[in-house]
């Protein structure tokens, strides 16, 4: 079942008729903190829509390192990618920031994948949004300092749950950017000196948005820009195709 006022962007762009497709079929769950929504390497059972909290996809290395590549919430889905094909998930899935979420079996999903040009739609525009993560994130990783991209990260997490505090632990951003636990401890007391973490607590982080984003590098405003650009277009061609003929 669906929740009065659909917070997923995703679900909420579809033409009710096209939402009805999938609505008998949606369940609402619980996305706990640390779970591991999809794995690298399982067939993927469900597609997540979440309307709150934060995942972060990651990418596990051989050994045994890791490093996020995308953030989704309320703006995305966690497992469509598996309508390209059957073969197992290549990347691992986590929520770092708890909420809620419909998620529907990847065999139903699929179905009404098939039947609706709307549907179709919605994971095209997702498709978009991920893959600027992926290309913008890539050259960044690459070419930006690391306390830049730990800043990049916070805010990231902190557009998604729409708050100041995050929940987060050193060893979560350690794995988030693929860095060392003593490399977070020095980049967290930089932070704190410039005031762009305002304190940390056990498995908390206050940060001021403002000053944080002073240190991110541009990375950040580029990723929500282009995706606010998809879906001011989407709903530009919605109301096109809602209008009588």
């Amino acid at each position: 079942m669906l929740p009065s006022g659909v917070a997923n962007r995703l679900l909420a762009a579809l033409p009710a008729a096209d939402l009805d497709l999938l609505a008998p079929e949606l369940e609402m769950v619980t996305l706990d903190r640390d779970a591991v929504v999809s794995r690298a390497g399982d067939h993927t059972e469900y597609v997540f829509f979440p309307h709150s909290g934060a995942v972060t996809v990651m990418m596990d290395m051989a050994n045994g390192q890791t490093v996020a590549s995308a953030a989704i919430g309320r703006e995305g889905a966690v497992g469509t990618f598996s309508v390209l094909g059957p073969s197992p998930a290549v990347v691992t899935a986590v929520v770092r920031a708890a909420g809620t979420a419909s998620r529907i079996p990847t065999a139903r999903f699929h179905a009404a994948f098939s039947r609706s040009p709307a549907i179709r739609h919605a994971v095209q525009m997702h498709f978009k949004a991920m893959l600027i993560q992926f290309q913008v994130g890539g050259a960044c990783n690459a070419l930006h300092p690391v306390q830049a991209r730990m800043a990049r990260w916070l805010l990231h997490l902190r557009d998604r749950i729409d708050q100041d505090t995050l929940p987060l632990t050193q060893e979560a951003l350690s794995q988030i950017l693929g860095v060392r636990r003593t490399t977070v401890t020095l980049l967290m007391r930089n932070l704190r000196a410039s005031g762009a973490i305002r304190s940390e607590r056990r498995g908390e982080i206050e940060v001021d948005s403002s000053r944080l984003a002073a240190a991110a590098c541009e990375c950040r405003d580029t990723m929500r820009l282009e995706v606010e650009e998809i879906f001011s277009g989407n709903a530009a061609s919605s109301r096109v195709s809602a209008l009588p003929t």
